[in-house]
């Protein structure tokens, strides 16, 4: 392969390394920030290279933006290794190698610009000459390459195909699915000649009774189904799922909780449904939130503008790619996730409907938007796969039918609780205040695009409407009342304005006042119980709450009105304006009921309090920079609205997880389902893991690494990545311990040859660091509690887990009042024993994984051992042994056995 003649740098914790057109030479990072401000040079992700630099204006030509350009929508894991196993190119030996790496790969991309056989150029030279003019680094080699196309290109908005229009689903059949059947379509799904798994089968006939018709109204059939690692579970549920849709024509939702398991079902349910029917509709829909999704207007206001410098350059690649994404899916779809690191994530974020400031029916490309095409997809979709959160949401909302699912698969069982407790959570804070003003009145700066406030946006409907009008005044004037641009500091100098703002100060006042940390807590949030308040604190809140019902009522007289123009419609409203004024409606019901959850919230501070809730003042800060003060309410069971918005209407639910009981005991995993807030006694099952823990695994608890001694807990990770290898995951229950022993250990491994990878250190999002982990065996990667579940890297990539410490509980105020409702150190235990449980799951993943589970706790408590699957070994040892046992197995001298000296 022939190489680009540009220089080529290369730096990581091992080192740095240039390459000019003939040679290779190691050189000291001074000389590396020197090279890269005197010329542009070929880099591989220039955020990560300039960490690694510590020069963080580093620029160049980034061989990730010339991918993301050649190739959009298509995956390459962003390292050396995997950029050469994306192009063709011979993998690099070690660091040495990666210089000349670069250079082919620069010469390979730009090479397919030039081919007749390259996929992806419509709308290339059109791109690129809005890059020209950004002065994109690339842009000059690019010119050259791509000739200018005959005929004039179609504009992205106008290549986007459109949605139809689906007539209403009729409901579903009743049916009552046959064991029989249900077997057999599952031996179709896992395929000729497939190994048996008696597990799997039992499973996918319990499975089956979720979907039988329900007997009355308001009971629905509930399973909770316990299936352990490797029983496949996945295919269990899609068997009834897919048989039950196919005879009753309805809709089966599968909810998650991570969006990798998203991704893993997407792929899994093509064993039972096509990509696409006959007819072209697709049977199996992603749904997720609208914040997922790239908005097309925001989109176009960037390109037209919005966005300069960078980010300017980002809003074009972003335009290539969705000209040739799946589904417009910015955030875990097609979009790579390094894309947003290598600019602003922030850009990524502006693109979509954050504010939820969509106009609907109003939007240009209404009848081109992902987010509307993945709604109406869904509503005659056979399988839906949506996230807890929005499947939630949705119940709670109820804005049409296809949002409402009837019948429910919850994978990742066991996040349906801490989902419930976010979705159903009241939070009265700066940001979420100021967030309804800009929407209520618009931008108090002047601003490109379309975020112009309420006024702006029906301003051509409502001149016919003098009502509405008057009402969309009335909420201007009101809403001049909530904090705006510049609060966080006109707090900090005591000067607030308004009654919110007044309200905010006395919050931010009266937790510093009961601040007992005595300034130890520095880098993290404070916050007290919102009881014990004094005459003045109850005062100021009620002038807020006032001043809240102040823009409650006039968006209400809005609504009506709306509603009034829908129900009878004058001469001048056509179908778009109809279909935006349903939209106006629903954007303004749900901050309606925001209005009114934060009236209550406020009218309750002065009085007693409510045993259903938790409520407290915060304020919010990260390495002890403020960034959010407000009042903030809690179910003290979030099931119980659960129950009734999500359980009641629905005719059959499965809640289904690894780890969903505590140890054998179900209690906790009934509670946690909401059956008893409408008084159904749930089905239960529990299938377990096909694998020999005894022989596959061993449990290692380090008794010698001192808590809290930084320099000694660091030196135990870098030896146990040594000792192993790499491969190893390790989980951290605070960023500041992670960031503490990755400072102190990394230039170590890469010296050996051994890269490390961590959350919070690394410029790179999670998803991205989980795709590096796995694709390279030697690597380790450290983390926080996102990689603890929904984290599947099988095979020999990951061997080892190692804990800092027993995950406890983080005191909250919220943890404390549901730990005295759930009986105390009792309570505490469940929810370690099932960090636990999930930490370990991450280990063994298919029968050919073998490894060790290291917990560095000198003091681990007996009673939590029942989180390990029965049979596992579980020795107390010293860290030197340790060593020992997992050197030997890196070296295949020794493998986990069943000697040991206690297991659960």
């Amino acid at each position: 392969m022939a190489a680009l003649s540009l220089p080529a740098l290369h730096a990581s914790h091992g080192g740095c390394w240039l390459r000019d057109a003939e040679a290779t030479r190691t050189i000291s990072r001074g000389e590396a920030v020197t090279a890269a401000a005197d010329a542009p040079l070929l880099i591989l992700n220039a955020p990560l290279v300039a960490t690694r630099l510590g020069y963080p204006d580093l620029a160049g030509l980034d061989l990730l933006e010339l991918f993301a350009f050649v190739h959009p929508a298509r995956f390459v894991v962003p390292t050396p290794k995997g950029l050469a196993h994306a192009l063709g190119l011979t993998e690099p030996k070690g660091d040495a190698d990666v210089p000349l790496l670069l250079q082919q790969a620069a010469e390979a991309l730009l090479g397919t610009c030039e081919s007749a056989e390259w996929p992806e150029r419509e709308g290339a030279w059109t791109a690129l000459q809005s890059l020209v003019r950004m002065r994109w680094p690339w842009a000059t080699l690019l010119t050259g390459r791509i000739a200018k196309p005959q005929r004039a290109e179609r504009w992205l908005f106008s290549r986007l195909p459109e949605w139809e229009e689906s007539p209403e689903q009729p409901q579903p059949r009743q049916i009552t699915l046959d064991e029989a059947d249900v077997l057999h379509r599952l031996e179709d799904l896992t395929g000729t000649g497939a190994e048996q798994r008696p597990g799997q089968r039992a499973y996918a006939a319990e499975a089956a009774h979720a979907f039988a018709p329900r007997e009355r109204s308001g009971r629905p059939h509930l399973l909770l189904a316990q299936a352990g690692t490797g029983i496949g579970k996945t295919l269990g549920y899609l068997a009834p799922a897919s048989l039950w849709s196919q005879q009753s024509g309805g809709t089966v939702w599968v909810s998650t909780y991570t969006k990798a398991l998203q991704r893993q079902l997407r792929q899994e349910s093509r064993r039972a449904w096509p990509e696409r029917r006959v007819d072209g509709t697709q049977p199996v829909v992603v749904r997720k939130g609208r914040e997922n999704y790239l908005c097309l207007l925001n989109l176009e206001d960037a390109l037209q503008g919005g966005f300069a410098g960078r980010a300017a350059i980002l809003a074009q690649l972003v335009a290539r790619w969705a000209s040739y994404s799946r589904d417009g899916d910015m955030i875990g779809g097609d979009l790579p996730g390094w894309l947003g690191t290598l600019f602003r994530q922030r850009g990524i974020t502006s693109l979509t409907d954050r504010r939820g400031e969509c106009v609907y029916a109003g939007c240009p490309h209404y009848r081109k938007c992902f987010i509307e095409r993945a709604a109406r997809a869904s509503a005659g979709a056979d399988l839906v796969i949506a996230n807890h959160a929005l499947v939630m949401v949705n119940a709670a909302r109820g804005r049409d039918a296809a949002a409402r699912p009837t019948r429910i698969v919850f994978d990742e069982g066991h996040h349906v609780f801490d989902a419930a407790d976010s979705t159903f959570a009241a939070a009265l804070t700066g940001a979420e205040t100021i967030e309804l003003r800009r929407w209520v009145i618009g931008p108090e700066k002047n601003a490109r695009g379309r975020r112009r406030g309420l006024s702006a946006r029906l301003a051509d409907i409502v001149s016919y409407d003098e009502a509405g009008a008057k009402a969309i005044t009335a909420a201007c004037a009101a809403a001049e009342a909530l904090p705006g641009d510049g609060w966080m500091q006109r707090l900090a100098e005591g000067a607030p304005w308004g009654p919110l703002e007044e309200l905010l100060a006395a919050v931010r006042a009266t937790v510093y006042a009961r601040d007992e940390s005595g300034g130890q807590e520095a880098g993290y949030g404070l916050e007290t119980e919102a009881s014990g308040l004094d005459g003045a604190f109850v005062e100021i809140s009620e002038a807020a709450r006032e001043a809240l019902a102040d823009l409650r009522q006039p968006l209400m007289r809005l609504g009506l009105r709306l509603e009034a123009l829908l129900e009878d419609p004058p001469d001048w409203l056509d179908g778009q304006g109809r279909a935006r004024l349903e939209g106006a409606r629903h954007s303004l019901s749900w901050r309606i009921d925001l209005l009114a959850a934060w009236e209550a919230l406020l009218a309750r501070l002065g009085g007693p309090a409510d045993p259903e809730y938790v409520d407290w003042l915060a304020v919010e800060r990260s390495e002890a920079r403020e960034f959010d003060i407000g009042i903030h309410r809690r179910w003290l069971d979030p099931m119980k609205p659960f129950a009734q918005v999500v359980l009641e209407p629905a005719h059959g639910v499965i809640m289904t997880s690894a780890t969903l009981r505590d140890g054998e005991d179900w209690n906790k995993a009934v509670a946690r389902s909401g059956a008893d807030h409408i008084g159904i006694a749930p089905q239960l099952t529990a299938q377990d893991s096909p694998f020999d823990y005894a022989a596959q695994a061993e449990v290692l608890i380090v008794t010698d690494v001192p808590r809290g001694d930084i320099p000694a807990l660091a030196a135990a990770y870098a030896r146990l990545i040594e000792a192993s290898r790499g491969g190893v995951l390790g989980l951290f229950t605070a960023i500041r311990r992670l960031r503490a022993v990755h400072g102190r250990i990394a230039d170590r491994l890469a010296r050996a040859g051994l890269p490390l990878y961590a959350q919070h250190v690394d410029p790179i999002d999670t998803g991205t660091l989980v795709d590096i982990f796995r694709d390279d065996p030697a690597a380790s990667l450290l983390g926080t509690d996102a990689l603890r579940d929904g984290v599947d890297v099988p095979g020999h990539s990951l061997r080892l887990v190692v804990m800092e410490q027993v995950p406890w509980p983080r005191p909250s105020i919220l943890h404390r009042a549901r730990r005295v409702a759930g009986g105390g150190s009792a309570y505490d235990d469940s929810i370690i024993r099932a960090r636990l449980a999930q930490a370990f799951g991450r280990l063994i993943r298919s029968r050919g994984d073998h490894g060790y589970f290291v917990v560095l706790s000198s003091a681990f408590p007996s009673r939590l051992l029942s989180a390990f699957p029965a049979g596992t070994p579980v020795r107390r040892i010293s860290l030197e042994e340790a060593l020992h046992r997992v050197s030997g197995h890196a070296s295949g001298e020794t493998t986990p056995d069943h000697e040991n000296t206690g297991h659960p």
